[in-house]
């Protein structure tokens, strides 16, 4: 009976007649083809895995660390240029003399001096028409986002955009005030709703409080789910029957229409079959 599955199996041997182990019969034949290549494109695609993120990261330091050099170190009078000495130019010396600059800068504004200068040459952007206009706004957004006590992008939340239904990730820059907030009944939230893959640009929504779903995950993990489409997703931390129990649905909209009087008073009516 031995003898009759030795020469029904003779691919399970070795050289010597012995029978070869189960992990190597994979190793046999066609076998040994297919095993070879497929380790080969998981170690090409670990080698690309790994050296991808560092490469394109590394590259965009060097573009960016090249491109403040060639912009600030040109402005450096020659006899104080390191360079000028050397026979190899310096990288990084353009950054370093930016932050320098940008040092003395702050600290000569924190004085009395430093404070007069800057009034005074607000005082004179603020007469130019078009001018005074961006000053405004920019210096606005950069207070808003580099102060201490900023909230701004610090939660992301879950929307309904652009109609019930369809769920978006957003950030919380606000809460709403002025002439919005007093025109509208609920109490609203500024929303930045991002673009995917490009998060820098997207669409500035009022949304109503309650209509604003937190979530979890951190605002990196959220800015990284959109820059990718949604290709890395974050994991759910939170406690299993939280996750076991969902929170929002639009279907209970699905049954309602929505009205608008004169008077722009919405009016849920049920739907006609």
């Amino acid at each position: 009976m031995t003898e009759q599955n030795e020469e029904n199996s003779p691919e399970q041997k070795n050289a010597n007649g012995r029978p070869l182990p189960p992990s190597a019969h994979h190793r046999v034949g066609g076998g040994k083809s297919r095993g070879f290549w497929g380790r080969i494109r998981g170690y090409f695609l670990a080698g690309v895995l790994v050296t991808a993120p560092l490469g394109i990261t590394g590259y965009l330091a060097w573009v960016i660390v090249e491109f403040i050099d060639h912009s600030v170190t040109p402005l450096l009078p020659a006899k104080y240029n390191p360079e000028t000495y050397l026979p190899f130019s310096l990288p990084g010396l353009g950054v370093l003399i930016l932050i320098v600059i940008l040092t003395l800068i702050g600290a000569l504004t924190a004085g009395l001096l430093g404070r007069w200068l800057l009034h005074t040459g607000e005082r004179i952007l603020n007469r130019m028409p078009v001018v005074r206009s961006i000053y405004s706004a920019i210096k606005q957004i950069f207070e808003t986002v580099m102060g201490q006590q900023s909230n701004a992008f610090r939660e992301a939340v879950l929307v309904e955009y652009p109609r019930r239904g369809i769920w978006a990730i957003a950030f919380i820059t606000g809460v709403t005030e002025g002439e919005v907030q007093n025109l509208t009944e609920e109490e609203t939230v500024n929303i930045f709703l991002p673009t995917t893959p490009n998060p820098t640009s997207g669409f500035l929504l009022f949304v109503p409080k309650e209509e604003v779903v937190p979530l979890d995950m951190s605002v990196e993990e959220a800015i990284k789910m959109v820059i990718s489409g949604g290709i890395v997703t974050p994991p759910d931390r939170r406690p299993l029957a939280e996750r076991q129990k969902p929170q929002v649905s639009a279907s209970t909209y699905e049954d309602v229409d929505i009205l608008r009087e004169g008077e722009k008073t919405p009016i849920l009516v049920t739907k006609k079959d």
